[in-house]
């Protein structure tokens, strides 16, 4: 499979321990800053159609703003109730001080 790395943003602009929303190449990404690395899934709930930025990372889990279920951000496995489908989570490259994301 061929990777697109696609330019989303300066790595200094991804919050630590925090998640932002970001427009790449047309698709609302949710990007989160936890232990030095950056992660990358799709920013709409797959549940309530809310956006995952506005929600709470914890633990590598970000809790929707809606109805609190929960995402692992490295995976995007729905980890409770209501949730029943996961989220889609992007291979991220860090070069030259900016965030890629592999939307391939």
């Amino acid at each position: 499979m061929t990777q697109n790395w696609i330019d989303a943003l300066a790595a200094d602009d991804v919050p630590q321990d925090d998640v932002i929303g970001v427009d790449v190449a047309g698709r609302d990404i949710a990007l989160y800053g936890m232990d030095g690395e950056v992660f990358a899934t799709d920013n709409i709930c797959t549940h309530g159609h809310a956006r995952l930025c506005d929600g709470f990372l914890e633990d590598g889990e970000i809790e929707c703003p809606l109805h609190q279920g929960r995402f692992d951000v490295r995976s995007g496995k729905a980890m409770c109730a209501p949730l029943t489908e996961d989220i889609r989570s992007y291979p991220v490259k860090i070069e030259n001080g900016r965030v890629f994301v592999d939307l391939g």
